[in-house]
């Protein structure tokens, strides 16, 4: 009840007067004369002082009771540095019930969050499990073709060895994957931060990549203007790696047929955006939001047919990131997929 110490004050100390009111008139009624003054200041000394008395006791009784209650929920700092007191005073179980809440709420929060890592948790070991049993396996029925009379069969033992180290690779790379992840969540990766030419950096990830695309029936293309030149403040080698992540996904999700990626560039106030474009297979809008999460693919087979950790998109975010700028993506399916992301221009 609002304001509830106040009105029980005022409720006990209505009585106590009355009681007064009631002992003096039955003193007059006995033959003692009734001298109204101190009829009257009787009653509004014993009201007032019975009116004090019982509300500071409820006062000192209910904020004993409350202080404890604050201590218990971690909130007593907050109500002795103040930060509740643009609240009623007067209404202290209504201040009370509005901490209490707060408490409640921050704590459903944190129980969610829990709740969230966990099931992540969950599905990040599941997801590390499959990827390295896949290998695992591999090498297994390998090196038992081998022991089994494989071994002295030149046929065999060349081919399942080179098999062995591929597998062995893709194990190498996933882990190197995450232990890479590990350092830029933990702060330990550390950025080299140089000027140098975005455009150039596009056109040798491009030469590089190019047999590959060739292959894939894919061409990537650089849009910018002739001699056109835009320095940035980053790290080189992070960059590149972002940026051969992504020509790399282009060219694997890539139509069979006149596939194009394109890499272009747009000022952006002291920022470049970076745009890597395909007219690929897309992604669906179920799938959009996890793109970068740990291990998730689009098309598990196909992406496990190209040999890709699961991880490439993950780390990008991370370095993207780590350079305190942003990445995004858009796609439609069958139409082909956009990534987005700014770095500072020097």
């Amino acid at each position: 009840m609002k304001h509830a110490p106040r009105n029980v004050a005022l409720l006990n100390a209505g009585i106590i007067m009355l009681v007064f009111m009631a002992f003096y008139l039955g003193m007059v009624y006995a033959g003692i004369a009734f001298q109204p003054t101190l009829f009257i200041v009787g009653s509004l000394l014993f009201f007032v002082a019975s009116y004090l008395t019982v509300y500071y006791t409820l006062n000192r009784f209910i904020y004993n009771r409350l202080k404890i209650i604050y201590k218990t929920i971690g909130k007593w700092h907050e109500i002795k540095r103040g930060q509740h007191a643009d609240k009623n005073t007067n209404d202290i179980l209504g201040m009370v019930n509005q901490v209490v809440l707060e408490w409640h709420d921050t704590q459903q929060q944190k129980i969610d969050e829990l709740q969230k890592m966990a099931d992540y948790r969950r599905e990040f070991l599941g997801n590390v499990s499959h990827e390295l049993k896949t290998p695992i396996f591999n090498i297994q029925g390998y090196i038992l073709t081998l022991l089994d009379g494989g071994l002295k069969d030149k046929k065999i033992n060349k081919k399942f060895l080179e098999k062995s180290e591929k597998s062995v690779d893709r194990m190498i790379a996933i882990v190197q994957d995450l232990e890479e992840i590990t350092k830029f969540e933990s702060g330990v990766m550390n950025l080299n931060e140089t000027v140098f030419n975005i455009n150039e950096l596009c056109r040798e990830i491009a030469e590089f990549l190019e047999v590959k695309a060739e292959k894939s029936n894919a061409q990537i293309i650089i849009k910018e203007s002739e001699n056109s030149r835009i320095n940035v403040l980053a790290d080189k080698m992070r960059i590149r790696q972002v940026l051969i992540n992504l020509v790399d996904n282009a060219i694997n999700y890539g139509p069979l047929e006149n596939g194009r990626i394109i890499i272009s560039f747009y000022d952006f106030h002291d920022n470049v955006l970076i745009e890597v474009s395909d007219n690929g297979i897309g992604i669906s809008d179920e799938s959009l939001p996890r793109i970068f999460e740990r291990f998730y693919r689009v098309d598990k087979s196909r992406s496990r047919e190209k040999g890709g950790t699961g991880l490439g998109l993950s780390i990008v975010k991370h370095i993207i990131e780590a350079h305190r700028q942003s990445i995004t993506v858009r796609s439609k399916p069958n139409k082909g997929t956009t990534f987005s992301f700014t770095l500072k221009k020097s």
